[in-house]
């Protein structure tokens, strides 16, 4: 059933006040009671099938249904007998009822039958191409790049997959560093993780990346300590072994095909803590110093690190100028078909297709409002890979790039982001030889002392989730803006399992089964 939680209040009653209470226990005999918050599925009434991303509205505040068609909704307000649930989702009738009319956990949605003839907006017949004329037109007048203060909920999710890692030894000059221990190592690192963090904070500024600060209330990270890669031992067991068998005033040179580079012994340790790339040396020192800077970042500032992470999502957003998501900007590179209408409440909507006509990416849908031609919704997806790269035995593709955007109209009458969502894969391989060489300075005669030889073969698939969802936005100044300083004490709190409790008086998007099932072996 559908759960309704609110707090009592014990205070002197007068007869409205009476009514008022009998009212709130009549509800609370049909919805459990705990905390101020409404929980439910909404379901199609046909097909009994969940409806992701359907809008969930309550006294001018909105959540958006996650993708198992689930939503928990924190009601800040009292509650009284006008108080009406608008649930609406795009090709289905909306539905606005009191509250106290809903009497279980599953909301049902009938389908919306449209019929060409509802939907003649104008007296032009509109082709695809021209539609979408109209929406790069109306793009000043439907969305604002004014400064405004957004609560928002984001989730990322991060999964991780070694599909290969073999390394055969050919040659090993030191003993301890044969087959066996190059296997131990190997074996050593899981297979597969997942990461899971939110965060609930509110952001200041616009969409441009240099124009935001992150006021963040609330953070947690959920993942599995036993299967993080344990780099302090492995780092440990590596600096005993060239204690023991590499002399002072050593260096090693690396090699791996017909490319090589130098790297003193006091350097070792960022081997073993990086991806070595061989064929660029300065490049390689450049990511490494970028990322040993962004971890600190991370560990320092968790606000920061955020707020920048934030940054770089929404600078996507197809309404930003010099997005990758160019379906607007470079509507030329596309191929538009008009597919049908539809009705999102009682607005009718073009819903138009879009297939790369050249060298663009992607392909998905738009959804236009037919008034005033502001985009709704969009569906997209990549029909090949954003980036591709196999050189000498090294190969990165960046296969993966599909997402889903909602906006919604604000009360200062333009579209704002309501909710989006991203999912971005890439898979890196290494297969090639690599030999481990070391020489010395100081010893006379052979200059040569140590080598370890053998053949890599290494594959990682990595694809990373955001969502995020924004339930209030509200106009601010430039003197607002200035004057607001970013709290940066906030850091996440690690649970071994999904919490509920933690985010108890908080709107976030209800998580998914999985991060609700999720649990650690670790102990902590």
């Amino acid at each position: 059933m559908v759960r309704l939680d609110c707090v009592a209040i014990i205070e002197p009653m007068n007869s409205k006040r009476l009514l008022v209470s009998l009212y709130i226990v009549l509800i609370a005999s049909t919805f459990n009671i705990h905390s101020q918050s409404l929980s439910a599925f909404v379901i199609d009434s046909v097909s009994q099938q969940p409806i992701p991303y359907a809008t969930v509205q309550l006294k001018e505040k909105g959540v958006i249904t996650n993708e198992e068609g689930n939503f928990n909704f924190i009601l800040n307000e009292t509650i009284s007998e006008t108080d009406s649930l608008i649930i609406s989702s795009m090709g289905y009738e909306t539905l606005a009822k009191p509250i106290s009319e809903f009497n279980n956990n599953r909301i049902l949605l009938k389908p919306k039958a449209i019929e060409l003839k509802e939907v003649i907006v104008s007296n032009k017949n509109y082709t695809a191409d021209e539609i979408i004329d109209l929406v790069e037109e109306n793009m000043g007048k439907n969305y604002s790049n004014d400064l405004t203060k957004k609560r928002l909920f984001h989730r990322e999710s991060s999964f991780n997959r070694w599909t290969q890692s073999n390394f055969k030894v050919k040659k090993s000059t030191i003993d301890v560093l044969n087959q066996k221990f190059i296997d131990s190592v190997i074996s050593s690192v899981p297979k597969n993780d997942s990461y899971y963090s939110e965060i609930v904070g509110d952001l200041y500024g616009n969409y441009d990346t240099e124009v935001q600060k992150l006021d963040l209330l609330k953070a947690s990270k959920l993942f599995d300590k036993e299967t993080e890669i344990d780099y302090e031992k492995l780092e440990k067991k590596f600096n005993e072994i060239l204690k023991e068998n590499v002399k002072p005033g050593s260096y090693f040179k690396i090699k791996s095909g017909l490319l090589s580079f130098k790297i003193d012994t006091d350097e070792v340790n960022q081997l073993f803590e990086e991806d070595v790339d061989s064929t660029d040396v300065v490049s390689l020192n450049k990511e490494l110093e970028e990322k040993k800077k962004n971890k600190e970042e991370e560990q320092k500032n968790y606000g920061k690190w955020k707020r920048n992470n934030l940054a770089g999502i929404l600078s996507t957003l197809p309404t930003q100028e010099d997005s990758d998501l160019n379906f607007i900007s470079k509507s030329r590179k596309y191929d538009f078909t008009l597919q049908e209408f539809t009705y999102l409440g009682n607005d009718a909507v073009y819903v138009i297709s879009f297939q790369p006509s050249g060298s663009a990416n992607f392909e998905g849908s738009l959804y236009i409002n037919a008034d005033d031609f502001a985009i709704l919704e969009i569906d997209y997806i990549n029909v090949k890979p954003i980036n591709k790269f196999n050189l000498l035995g090294i190969s990165a593709n960046k296969y993966l790039s599909k997402g889903k955007i909602i906006y919604n109209k604000g009360s200062n009458g333009f579209y704002g982001l309501r909710y989006l969502e991203s999912e971005l894969g890439e898979r890196v391989g290494v297969r090639r030889p690599l030999k481990i060489i070391e020489k010395n300075k100081i010893v006379k005669g052979k200059n040569k002392q140590n080598e370890l030889s053998g053949d890599m073969d290494f594959v990682f698939n990595n694809v990373v989730k955001n969502e995020v969802i924004i339930f209030e936005s509200e106009s601010i100044s430039q003197a607002t803006f200035d004057a607001f300083t970013e709290n940066n004490a906030i850091s996440p709190m690690y649970m071994p399992k999904y919490d509920p409790e933690f985010w108890k008086g908080y709107a976030i998007m209800e998580p998914n089964t999985a991060i609700k099932e999720f649990t650690s072996t670790s102990s902590e």
